[in-house]
């Protein structure tokens, strides 16, 4: 976006920021930073939310009982990512024609650098991140930006940098208008998050609004194997896709990750790791890479020494033949199952608090499994979307998760941790959980050594 006008007038001059969490935090910060008369308000913090506030240079209100006077007193609602659709406060701009604005518009208004946008129900951390090492390799200042540990308007403050490679939830994007990246990427849409969005018509119509302002935000770049993602593809040369099943500008072709005009990557055994789902990633992190500055030495360099992120299919340990594998990051079947069709034998954990979705999209997984483990609060439905198929059975902690895996599992297996459900009902993250995962395994092969 390059008109003055048009950028200023993203810019609430009386803001009310709503949630005061790390985007949140930042966004009041930015504003009041830049001139704004910013109005802080959170529903949970409390004591704590005024503090934080006012340390910022920010007023603090307490949460309203009537949203509509609040918001009409001010030119702009930014929410934090997160804020639930159903909240009143969405109602109360629609009310009073008051613009909600996205952490997205601000930065577009206030810096022009280039940006990758990165989408996805499942693999935006790893794209991103796998993205940001191309850029790097290839002789630029990138830096992972949005759902990531700093917020797009937090990272702009650094001058030095030359591309911001950011991560984009649906929460993110579901109001945003600003946004011109030089490369948009949507890697795949599963059910999730109907916590937060009112339907799943809405979630899939905001992870679309990474290519809102397509063709002038560059290259839009689309998941071949996914319909939903296909449905929404801007037609035209300015789009790609990548794909392992269907044919795609950038795929595997025998045995090599190709793009446009046959241009030869490497090949897939060069890849740290090369299940289905890497490959996928590794393509598109090419393609995204490649139009936001990066060389093909630079993409080369940096998708041969990648290694996958924490918790996302992480081999853990191996004995007897039996190799077992962190995939704690799952919390939805979606992902559960893209990790799992990569192996041909496994002994699959899952379960957890479930969140909203239908777990019976794991049944396709059967032809994969030995047997199943069911943990967790979700442990009734993981057996009855298994129930007649494959042998499944209830283990009451992760220890005994490990131990009865391990029983079940033969030489050639893998054990997979991959929950396909959120961690909460015994642990406070995915991370708890997946540290958890393999102290048990690590004390269970050890004991069995």
């Amino acid at each position: 976006m390059t008109d003055p006008a048009e950028r200023s007038a993203l810019v609430p001059h009386r803001a009310l920021v709503l949630g005061l969490g790390v985007t949140g935090t930042a966004v009041a910060a930015a504003l009041v930073q830049r001139g704004s008369v910013v109005t802080a308000t959170d529903d949970r913090s409390g004591e704590a939310g005024r503090e934080t506030a006012e340390a910022l240079g920010a007023t603090w209100v307490d949460p309203p009982e009537d949203w509509e006077a609040l918001v009409a007193s001010h030119d702009g609602v930014i929410p934090s990512p997160g804020i639930p659709e159903a909240h009143p406060v969405f109602a109360a701009a629609a009310a009073t024609g008051t613009p909600i604005r996205s952490e997205l518009d601000l930065a577009a208004a206030w810096d022009d650098r280039p940006i990758a946008l990165i989408t996805g129900t499942n693999g935006k951390t790893t794209v991103t991140m796998l993205v940001t090492e191309m850029l790097l390799a290839s002789g630029l200042n990138a830096v992972p930006a949005g759902n990531v540990d700093v917020p797009l308007v937090e990272a702009i403050g650094d001058p030095a940098t030359q591309v911001f490679v950011v991560e984009a939830s649906s929460f993110r994007l579901t109001f945003a208008t600003g946004h011109v990246p030089v490369a948009a990427t949507w890697l795949n849409f599963a059910p999730d998050h109907l916590d937060v969005h009112l339907d799943l018509a809405g979630y899939e119509a905001a992870k679309a609004r990474v290519w809102a302002n397509h063709p002038a935000g560059g290259l839009a770049i689309a998941n071949a194997d996914d319909p939903v993602v296909m449905r929404w593809a801007p037609a035209g040369e300015r789009t790609q896709t990548f794909g392992i099943r269907e044919p795609a500008d950038w795929r595997v072709e025998d045995g090599w990750l190709v793009g446009p005009g046959d241009l030869r990557i490497l090949p897939t055994t060069e890849l740290t790791r090369s299940l289905p789902h890497d490959c996928a990633n590794a393509l598109a992190a090419t393609a995204t890479a490649l139009a936001a500055g990066a060389s093909i030495d630079g993409v080369r360099t940096a998708l041969r020494a990648f290694r996958s992120l924490p918790h996302r299919v992480e081999l853990v340990g191996e004995a007897g033949g039996v190799r077992w594998y962190d995939d704690s990051k799952a919390t939805a079947p979606h992902a559960t199952v893209a990790a799992l069709s990569g192996f041909s034998s496994a002994v699959l954990i899952a379960g957890g608090r479930n969140k909203g979705l239908d777990l019976r999209e794991l049944a396709q997984l059967a032809p994969h499994l030995r047997a199943v483990v069911a943990i967790g609060e979700a442990a009734s439905e993981i057996e009855g979307a298994f129930r007649g198929s494959v042998d499944t059975v209830v283990a009451g902690s992760m220890d005994d998760a490990v131990v009865a895996a391990a029983a079940l599992a033969r030489p050639g297996d893998a054990v997979v941790l991959s929950p396909a459900c959120a961690s909460f009902d015994w642990y406070r993250s995915y991370g708890a959980r997946g540290d958890d995962f393999q102290r048990a395994v690590h004390a269970h092969l050890e004991l069995a050594s």
